[in-house]
């Protein structure tokens, strides 16, 4: 009896319970506090450039800028951007009123190159929307007409809020803005920046090339303004 019991009282001390094995058992990794668990955490959703909706401008300021273009905000003045790219509207454009302050653009979409143009297409109805003038934004140009969009545009080298609802932002930079920032300044430039060529990416452009450009078209002598983000029509 005495064997048995002292058997008994062994195995004892090898009988695990399911409370001391749960204590046995390595501890799992537990979310910080205040931080939900991996499974809970929503995860980034990545949406892919789509190439219909992205501009390419090539600048001769050294390289390539990618914008991505917001039909969904700004249907018309998207399509109407598209439009003129594909029939080599803005190849050889320049910029023709570039300043860093107070409204801190470059301003181009001018074939002749004064601000006073466009092109033979009819002006476009405002779309004002909730997208902010801020470093990259692309806007709109118009008259003091809101109803006057048609192909100027003006990129944003720092934020403008006050622009807000009262220009068409349609697109923003996504790559280049380094090239955008080596826009000569000026009204107009002395050696003005051009679009090289433009692209729609669906379009399948060539690498980017710097050719030699014919001789820009510039304001006359005597000529001095141009539109504000593109509203003041030119001096007489």
């Amino acid at each position: 009896m005495r064997f048995v019991a002292a058997m008994a009282a062994l195995a004892a001390l090898f009988t695990v319970t399911p409370a001391a094995a749960q204590k046995a058992q390595k501890p799992t990794a537990e979310p910080l506090r205040g931080v939900e668990s991996k499974a809970e955490q929503p995860q980034a959703v990545l949406t892919a450039a789509d190439p219909e909706n992205t501009w390419i401008l090539d600048l001769s300021s050294g390289g390539r800028v990618t914008i991505r273009l917001r039909p969904d905000v700004a249907p018309k003045m998207v399509e109407r951007i598209k439009t003129l790219t594909r029939s080599g509207f803005y190849n050889n454009v320049i910029f023709h009123r570039v300043i860093d302050a107070p409204e801190s653009m470059a301003q181009s979409g001018d074939p002749k190159g004064t601000g006073a143009g466009g092109s033979d297409l009819p002006d476009l109805p405002s779309e004002f929307n909730d997208l902010p003038h801020v470093r990259g934004a692309v806007s709109a140009a118009r008259t003091r007409d809101p109803n006057s969009a048609n192909s100027q545009f003006f990129i944003m080298f720092g934020p403008r809020l006050a622009f807000d609802r009262n220009y068409t932002v349609f697109g923003r930079v996504t790559t280049g803005m380094e090239w955008v920032d080596k826009i000569e300044r000026g009204e107009p430039p002395a050696r003005p920046t051009r679009i090289v060529h433009a692209y729609i990416a669906a379009d399948n452009p060539p690498a980017y090339s710097n050719a030699p450009a014919p001789a820009a078209n510039v304001l006359p002598a005597g000529e001095t303004e141009v539109t504000l983000p593109g509203t003041t029509p030119p001096k007489k």
